[in-house]
């Protein structure tokens, strides 16, 4: 509980630092992922002039259906240029050179690093809130998003249940991330920092048996894309974490850090539960 009245009052406390609001934008560009849900989410559709392609692609746009109608465009600087937007939204590891001819032309630019934890949430949607100039909006989907993670969020305690997120390739979710905190606030102790894993680690599958988490948590939502990802339906994983010992958990509810973060928080709050009531039934 400590926990979670520390992350409000620093929410509360970000947000209200926030510069003025600025008039809505009439022309919004977005290169980013996140900052395209993000823009889907508050700005008007007459109001985007240019997503990046990543946003129809339902295996990592939680917003893929949303996103169908509206127009996409690569990131590169010419076609930024020539969208003649009044804002950009990007990355800020991404499309540097398309983000630097937007501010020789004199666009609003507005760059969002990777969210690393359900904090970084409310403060990015205000920030894209403001620079769409949407500002109430952004303050209900704040107010919105507090208090279902008040209602979800619990205290991790020491015996919690161990799940390893596994992914593509054998990688699985480090500390320091915002799947790692998902967990934590859905109850459930990372393996990677259980085990020493360093962030965004690869590992074996016979390492990952010998660990012996109690929740396999699997992405399935590239499923038949490549060897990679059908690794995840390995027989042999099959038969170690089955039941109430695996849940799938689609990417999109958190490569981006969205208010539809919660449902990954409340899907594995909900497998935490099973496997308690699995242990007080023994």
């Amino acid at each position: 509980m400590r926990r979670w009245l520390h992350l409000l009052g620093l929410c509360s406390l970000l947000v209200a630092a926030l510069p003025a609001p600025a008039r809505a934008a009439k022309r919004i560009v977005s290169l980013n992922l996140c900052t395209d849900q993000l823009a889907l989410m508050l700005a008007d559709r007459a109001e985007i002039v240019g997503l990046s392609p990543l946003v129809q692609d339902c295996s990592g746009s939680v917003l893929c259906q949303k996103a169908q109608d509206v127009p996409v465009l690569s990131s590169t600087a010419e076609n930024v240029i020539g969208a003649h937007p009044d804002v950009v939204l990007a990355g800020q590891f991404t499309a540097r050179v398309a983000v630097k001819a937007a501010r020789e032309v004199g666009a609003k630019v507005l760059t969002l690093p990777p969210a690393s934890s359900l904090v970084d949430i409310p403060v990015q949607i205000m920030q894209v809130a403001q620079a769409v100039g949407h500002p109430e909006r952004g303050q209900q989907m704040v107010d919105a998003f507090l208090k279902r993670l008040a209602l979800l969020s619990i205290s991790l305690q020491a015996d919690d249940p161990v799940a390893a997120v596994y992914e593509a390739n054998g990688f699985v979710a480090g500390a320091g991330s915002l799947p790692d905190d998902v967990l934590a606030h859905a109850g459930l102790r990372n393996l990677s920092t259980v085990a020493g894993i360093t962030a965004a680690g690869r590992v074996p599958l016979e390492t990952l048996l010998a660990q012996q988490p109690d929740l396999l948590v699997r992405d399935r939502s590239g499923q038949g894309y490549s060897l990679a990802q059908a690794m995840l339906d390995n027989p042999v994983l099959e038969r170690f974490f089955s039941g109430k010992h695996v849940v799938d958990i689609p990417a999109s509810l958190w490569l981006c850090g969205l208010p539809q973060t919660l449902d990954a928080v409340a899907l594995l709050r909900h497998a935490r539960n099973n496997l308690k009531q699995t242990e007080g039934a023994e």
